[in-house]
């Protein structure tokens, strides 16, 4: 068994596939460090609970789960743009007799800013990234370590000046926890929450500037107390490295004069409202007419 190596937990009922990152000696023994694959975690675990796996021969379910909810993303996007352009056309019908021609370039157009995404992992980042890409979102990635984020957010978010900024990265909770509204028992919810409590001090508007935060097990109700619009985990459960793009892809794909559907957005995130919840906010997607009659 090598770095590099696909395993799965064989104590666990190999439910959760995972990277190896890292081997360390511990009492004569090897301890390997172990990244999840999809679920952000991380764990570790000796060679003779581990098996290795194929990676071509994944979860099919799974796989097959994540691939539908990114095809619902995209879809949303394209139903919005087919919606527009048919209500143009509808009204440049109606006033058929005032016009001489009815252009296809005089449909709607529309724009929905951009997304900051900050992430203490490089390789999950890259993931989300490839996703944003693939569902035509304008998206900034900086990789920052949990604890250093709060240092650095305010200087990134006036020099990219996002829609959406996405707080992400690893946590945990104390195995002794016993009062979940305490920061000390989580590994790093306490960054995120003074990362958003910096960002509401720049910009309360819960509109204006829409923060995601939060990673596996995060301390949700504090998060949104902070003033996050979206956060996890509500039962503390470890969450997809994806949904937080699939939450940008929700909001900037709701109309501006609409509030984004919570039950409708936590239906089309992988982990659902076990590991994510949020307040009504308003979509990022604003309406343009005409199209330009020379592009």
């Amino acid at each position: 068994m090598k770095i590099g190596d696909i395993v799965v937990r064989k104590s666990y009922n190999k439910d959760i596939k995972f990277k190896v990152v890292d081997i360390k000696e511990h009492e004569n023994k090897k301890r390997y460090i172990l990244k999840g694959k999809s679920i952000r975690i991380i764990a570790d675990a000796f060679e003779d609970d581990l098996e290795v796996i194929n990676n071509t021969s994944s979860n099919e379910k799974a796989s097959n789960l994540i691939k539908e909810k990114i095809k619902q993303a995209y879809s949303n996007k394209k139903n919005l743009k087919f919606r527009n352009d048919s209500e143009s056309l509808k009204l440049e019908q109606s006033k058929a007799r005032d016009v001489r021609v009815v252009k296809k370039k005089a449909f709607n157009f529309g724009k929905s800013g951009s997304v900051l995404h900050i992430d203490g992992d490089f390789d999950y980042l890259c993931k989300c990234m490839e996703v944003y890409e693939e569902l035509l979102i304008n998206a900034h990635g900086e990789c920052v370590e949990e604890s250093k984020q709060p240092d650095v957010i305010l200087d990134l978010v006036k020099f990219y000046r996002p829609d959406i900024v996405v707080l992400t990265g690893h946590d945990s909770m104390s195995k002794n926890i016993y009062d979940y509204m305490d920061l000390n028992f989580y590994k790093n919810s306490k960054y995120f929450v003074e990362s958003v409590k910096k960002l509401r001090r720049y910009e309360k508007n819960l509109d204006n500037l829409v923060i995601f935060a939060g990673a596996c097990q995060s301390c949700y109700e504090l998060l949104i107390e902070a003033g996050a619009n979206f956060a996890t985990s509500p039962k503390r459960v470890l969450v997809h490295c994806l949904d937080p793009v699939l939450v940008c892809s929700k909001v900037f794909n709701t109309s501006i004069d609409k509030t984004v559907r919570i039950d409708e957005l936590l239906n089309e995130t992988i982990t659902g409202f076990n590991g994510i919840g949020g307040i009504q906010t308003r979509g990022k997607y604003r309406e343009g007419f005409p199209k330009s009659f020379y592009m």
